[in-house]
């Protein structure tokens, strides 16, 4: 898996020269008395925590020690960008979180757009990853290094090694990146992989295999591209098929080594090596055969026993390959984007005639609400054909009767709810605010299930929806949110303000009803008060914001259809009357 956002800047828009993949590993010094620091008291023992099964018996208070002692860290590395006019640094996205070693080697890359011309400033963070919460700030700081992304493609050998720092009177570790420019290719492999009589390595039971995949590089080293699950307590190993882009597995260098490395997992981090084999692409594409069937060796083993054999066989069940398909794939083949807006009328935002509102409706300037539909669906408006766009809200009191509604159509026409551009939602939200009152509670799940029930009636893959939600609170039917809509939901909902929407937010983990997980992460919550351009600056605040709200559409859009079953048409045929999008839930 891949973290790749783009830096965007309004004012500097060019057409990147290429993409580079940093991969990322680290050696940590750990800040925290460690169990790696009491070892030495106990050197006839293997590196293994108390509990893994093949720790000997130790005396009774070497086992409470070790017990009591921490363990090394879970480490997680997060890339900021410094953008070129405003110098504030911006996430950009986080490896995988590893558990309990200090020599971290992440899977997940960061991929950079690469100009020339520019200077690319990049801070690495390192933290200890102790709770499930995203905020980064909630987890102990291990150190950080800055360096430019020009820096490391110009390293010899397109590797680079820093010191970490940022703790006062500690050695925090060094940081290694390697970069390499990604390749065209699009195509994707599905792989299935067991193992046969390996080693045994645990004391009290079989072995916990998994297998390590890396990419040679030009310079002899290796890049790890991928790992399986572990498989508990077993010498005959089944993992389950997993896919990766063949450009992660070689970059397109059919020929290319990739070596698979096995080992034993243990709970603290130190697996054990039992042995590794070597391959290429082509090979693999091979299918299952005599060829895909390798011999696990254990170089050590190898020169010490006169007899070995090997730690065992892998062999290849079954690979295929698929193109990848992309988001312009779609939307060059006709799919259309549909886009629906529901608007917080909760008593919450305030009067609307006063300044403190969030709904204020001041003659000089747009307020937040406005904003933030004016910055998303400036960029919407482009893929949808029509220019139609339903715009509800939710939560206020409708004359003539003071009924309350949590799904009334802003241009008060129920048997047609679609506004004429994103000119003509702004225009009926600012009537709507004039006529109606703002009352409570915040119930989310009407105005969904209104937009889901005309989802569930597209299924070919020709439209996706999108709903954007604007509120300023917590959920009032947060249950009934997870329970009826978003768990069992196929398509998208993102809210751009609220930070009860974290725990709908599935980028970390999944949202689950009575059991059930949703397939998909289908909610991207931003919190519009973290994009507002301290120099009042609207037009740079509002390109921040619609940047990341929109940013996970399109692998959503991707997902979807890739769970369905469903491919791209032929492009659309390029003529003046040719159509373009809109978007959905």
């Amino acid at each position: 898996m891949m973290a790749s956002i783009g830096e965007f800047d309004p004012l500097h828009s060019t057409v990147p020269a290429t993409k580079i993949e940093v991969s990322v590993s680290c050696s940590l010094n750990n800040p925290l008395f460690s169990l790696h620091s009491f070892r030495c008291h106990f050197p006839h023992y293997p590196r293994r925590s108390f509990l893994s099964h093949s720790r000997p018996c130790l005396p009774l208070l070497s086992c409470l020690l070790l017990l009591l002692l921490p363990n090394s860290p879970s480490s997680v590395v997060v890339l900021y960008v410094q953008g070129i006019g405003t110098k504030e640094w911006r996430e950009f996205g986080r490896t995988e979180m590893i558990d309990n070693t200090l020599n971290p080697d992440f899977v997940r890359k960061f991929v950079l757009d690469f100009f020339f011309e520019e200077k690319q400033n990049l801070r690495f963070d390192v933290y200890n990853v102790d709770t499930r919460s995203s905020n980064i700030s909630k987890h102990d700081f291990l150190g950080q290094t800055f360096c430019t992304l020009g820096e490391i493609i110009g390293s010899a050998g397109g590797r680079l090694e820093r010191t970490l720092s940022g703790i006062p009177g500690k050695k925090c570790g060094t940081i290694i990146f390697t970069a390499e420019e990604l390749s065209n290719c699009r195509d994707i492999a599905t792989m299935q992989l067991c193992a046969n009589k390996l080693d045994k390595k645990d004391f009290f039971g079989k072995s916990d295999p998994f297998l390590v995949f890396y990419r040679s590089n030009e310079d002899g080293t290796f890049t790890i591209c991928h790992k399986t699950e572990v498989v508990k307590n077993t010498l005959n190993p089944v993992w389950q098929p997993f896919t990766i882009p063949v450009r992660a597995l070689c970059n397109g260098d059919y020929d290319r080594t990739v070596k698979v490395d096995v080992f034993d997992w243990d709970r603290d981090g130190s697996h054990d090596f039992i042995g590794e084999f070597t391959t290429s692409y082509r090979e693999f594409s091979r299918g299952q055969s005599q060829f895909n069937v390798y011999e696990v060796l254990n170089p050590k083993k190898k020169g010490k026993k006169k007899k070995y054999v090997n730690s065992g066989t892998v062999t290849l069940l079954s690979f295929k390959v698929e193109s990848e398909y992309t988001f312009v794939d779609f939307i060059r083949g006709g799919t259309q984007l549909n886009f629906t807006v529901a608007i917080d009328f909760t008593a919450s935002n305030g009067n609307p005639s006063q300044p403190t509102s969030l709904h204020y409706m001041n003659p000089y300037q747009m307020n937040m609400y406005a904003m933030a539909l004016k910055a998303v669906g400036e960029i919407i408006q482009d893929y949808d054909s029509d220019k139609l766009f339903p715009a509800y809200g939710f939560g206020a009191k409708l004359p003539p009767d003071g009924k309350i509604s949590h799904a009334f159509p802003l241009n008060s026409n129920t048997d047609d709810p679609n506004c004429v551009g994103i000119e003509g939602v702004l225009e009926v939200y600012f009537q709507s605010l004039r006529s109606v009152q703002l009352y409570g509670p915040t119930n989310f799940a009407p105005v969904i299930n209104q937009v889901a029930r005309s989802a569930k009636e597209v299924t070919d893959g020709s439209q996706y929806f999108v709903l954007l939600m604007i509120t300023d609170g917590v959920i009032s039917d947060m249950v009934r949110n997870v329970n009826d809509c978003c768990a069992p939901c196929q398509h998208l909902k993102f809210s751009p303000h609220s930070a009860a929407m974290e725990e709908l937010d599935g980028d970390e983990v999944r949202v689950s009803s009575r059991g059930r997980y949703a397939e998909r992460d289908i909610v991207q919550f931003v919190p519009f008060r973290d994009y507002i351009d301290r120099s009042g600056n609207q037009v740079l605040s509002m390109a921040r914001l619609a940047k990341d709200v929109l940013a996970e559409i399109p692998d959503q859009l991707l997902s979807y259809m890739k769970s369905r079953g469903i491919e791209p048409r032929p492009a659309l045929p390029n003529t003046n009357n040719s159509q373009s999008l809109s978007l959905r839930i």
